[in-house]
């Protein structure tokens, strides 16, 4: 499987950012690529909700979505949108960060609502409150393609292993891991866990990420750590991406997965146990 990774820097213009992933699927199809995949949020990189709720849009209605399911569709090419920011029918008003795998056809293979909100204050001049805007998704899911079984999550769900087995135990070969992870964390946190999960799991482990200082035309200004990681099963990371926007091409040999779990099939150890407090 030949993998594009698209590292952006998106900003809260979903159109501007709707022609760097055109150009993308473009450039990705020339050096031979079967899936493309973009970070988190591919469509708008924003933290204030009046800016959200004048330029995100529903599902059926997102000029994005549909824009790459036709470029999917005319270039033959697997699409995977890390995230787009979409506005709900909840009453709250409260959007959702849902992940899209689009097929060589043009169709929704899978979509993913991402689980685990980011609620934390990283240090004294960072805080975050993604389920102040965002509702959670309560739904994994693993989606069979003609490349690979791809279990689907989002950034901040990497630091909870539960989900990442469940997948490879449903029949997961690759878990993506589109991402705008904070400079702070990713420094010290985002290598680790994302070769923990490959190792846990016998797993390919592909991370495209967001990166950079993200021009925003209102709200708190927003940088992104970067580095699109991609990890072997047996927990080598085959790619870093550094920090500057740009796309990368990476082949995955999926006998690899089986390889791993045959030296350590961890994914079969699983014993009850008693918890004693």
């Amino acid at each position: 499987m030949r993998a594009a990774l698209l590292q952006m820097c998106s900003s809260d213009r979903p159109e501007d950012n709707l022609d760097t992933v055109l150009a993308a699927i473009n450039e990705a199809k020339a050096a031979g690529a079967e899936m493309l995949l973009t970070p988190e949020v591919t469509n708008c990189v924003s933290q204030s909700r009046t800016h959200q709720r004048e330029v995100l849009r529903h599902q059926d209605d997102d000029p994005l979505l549909h824009a790459v399911r036709d470029a999917a569709a005319a270039r033959g090419m697997w699409v995977l949108l890390g995230s787009l920011a979409i506005k709900t029918t909840d009453a709250d008003g409260r959007f959702a960060n849902r992940s899209f795998l689009i097929s060589d056809q043009g169709d929704i293979a899978g979509w993913y609502d991402k689980i685990h909100m980011f609620d934390v204050q990283v240090s004294e001049t960072e805080t975050f409150r993604e389920s102040a805007g965002y509702r959670p998704g309560d739904r994994a899911v693993v989606v069979e393609t003609a490349l690979a079984r791809v279990g689907l999550t989002i950034c901040y769900d990497m630091r909870f292993a539960s989900l990442y087995r469940d997948l490879a135990q449903a029949g997961a070969q690759v878990l993506t891991v589109p991402a705008a992870f904070s400079p702070i964390t990713g420094t010290a946190h985002w290598e680790s866990l994302l070769r923990a999960r490959a190792i846990e799991t016998g797993c390919f482990v592909v991370a495209p990420a967001q990166t950079g200082n993200h021009a925003v035309s209102m709200g708190k200004p927003r940088q992104t750590h970067g580095h699109s990681l991609v990890v072997a099963p047996w927990g080598e990371v085959l790619l870093d991406a550094g920090t500057a926007p740009g796309l990368h091409v990476i082949d995955l040999n999926l006998k690899e997965v089986d390889k791993a779990r045959g030296r350590v099939p961890s994914l079969r150890h699983d014993r009850p146990y008693t918890l004693v407090t």
